[in-house]
C-alpha cells in the first residue's frame, strides 16, 4: 500500500479526469492548471501526465509502458535503460513524471534524480524499486524524489502513484514508509529538517503546530482533503515518525517551526 492519495472519477464519454477535490494551485509545473467548469463549478483538471520510464530491465520497462498506456489521460513519451540515456531523454522530452529505477547501469537512479533537482528540470522523479534499505530510501528523500514505490506495488497502486506525483503529492510506499519510521526511531539517526518538506508539506506540519485538524488545513490552505492527507502522510514519513501528535513534537523540539511560521502558511497562495 501507498501513503494516501487523492482518488478521480471519469465522467462517460470524454477523456478529462475529475479529481473529487482537488483545489491545486498552478506552480508553473507538473500537469495543466486545473480549469474551472461552468456547468458543475468544480475544478477539472486537464487528462493528460507525460511520463518517462527508466529502467534496466526490458520487460519490466516494456511491462510499466503497456499497463500505463492503457490508463487513460496518462501517455508514456519516452522510455530508458540506463541512468545516462535517461538523463538525456528527460531533459529533451521533459516529462510531468519519471519512473525511475534505483540499480541502473552506469549513473545510479538516485544520482539521476540528483542530476535532474541539480538542473532544475520541471520532472516529478518516483522511485521505482526493490529495494526497500534504509540507505537508498534516506538518500532518495535527502536528493528531493517525489515518491518511493516498491516494485511490489499492485498495478492500481502504480497508477494512482502516477496520478498523485504529478500531482504535487508525496507518494511513499507503506512498507517502506513503517520501517524508515522503525529506523529513525530507533536512532542514533539524523532526521531531516523541514528543508526536506516541500514549501506545501511545510505550510502543513506549522498548521499542525498550531492543532489544527486536516478539514480545518484543507479550508485555510484551500486544498482538498485528500491532498492534504497526502501532504500530512509526506511530512510523517519524511521526519520519521508515526503521528500527528509525533510530528508536532518533533518539530517544536527541533525549533523547526516558529512563531512566524505558524502565522504565515494561511496567507501563502
Amino acid at each position: 500500500m501507498i501513503s494516501p492519495v487523492p482518488r478521480w472519477r471519469r465522467p462517460s464519454g470524454g477523456r478529462r479526469l475529475e479529481p473529487v477535490d482537488d483545489g491545486r494551485q498552478d506552480d508553473g509545473g507538473g500537469v495543466d492548471r486545473p480549469q474551472v467548469d461552468a456547468r458543475a463549478g468544480s475544478r477539472v483538471r486537464a487528462a493528460l501526465v507525460r511520463v518517462a520510464i527508466v529502467d534496466d530491465h526490458v520487460l519490466v520497462r516494456e511491462g510499466t509502458a503497456q499497463l500505463l498506456g492503457r490508463e487513460p489521460g496518462i501517455d508514456v513519451v519516452g522510455q530508458a535503460g540506463t541512468g545516462e540515456e535517461g538523463l538525456e531523454l528527460l531533459e529533451r522530452l521533459r516529462p510531468d513524471v519519471a519512473l525511475v529505477d534505483v540499480n541502473l547501469p552506469g549513473m545510479s537512479g538516485l544520482g539521476l534524480a540528483r542530476e535532474v533537482t541539480a538542473r532544475r528540470l520541471d520532472v516529478r522523479v518516483l522511485v521505482v524499486s526493490a529495494y526497500d534499505d534504509y540507505a537508498y530510501v534516506a538518500e532518495a528523500l535527502e536528493v528531493g524524489v517525489s515518491g518511493y514505490l516498491m516494485k511490489t506495488a499492485s498495478a492500481r497502486e502504480l497508477v494512482d502513484a502516477v496520478w498523485a506525483v504529478a500531482d504535487g503529492i508525496f507518494v511513499l510506499d507503506q512498507a517502506v514508509s513503517s520501517r524508515l519510521a522503525r529506523r529513525w526511531r530507533a536512532g542514533p539517526a539524523v532526521r531531516p529538517g523541514t528543508g526536506a518538506l516541500t514549501p506545501r508539506e511545510a505550510d502543513v506540519l506549522a498548521l499542525l503546530a498550531r492543532g489544527r485538524s486536516n478539514k480545518q488545513i484543507a479550508a485555510e490552505l484551500c486544498l482538498g482533503l485528500r491532498t492534504v492527507e497526502g501532504h500530512v502522510s509526506g511530512v510523517l514519513a519524511k521526519l520519521g515518525v508515526a503521528s500527528r501528535t509525533e510530528a508536532v513534537a518533533y518539530s517544536l523540539r527541533h525549533h523547526l517551526v516558529t512563531s512566524e511560521d505558524r502565522d504565515e502558511p494561511a496567507r501563502r497562495r
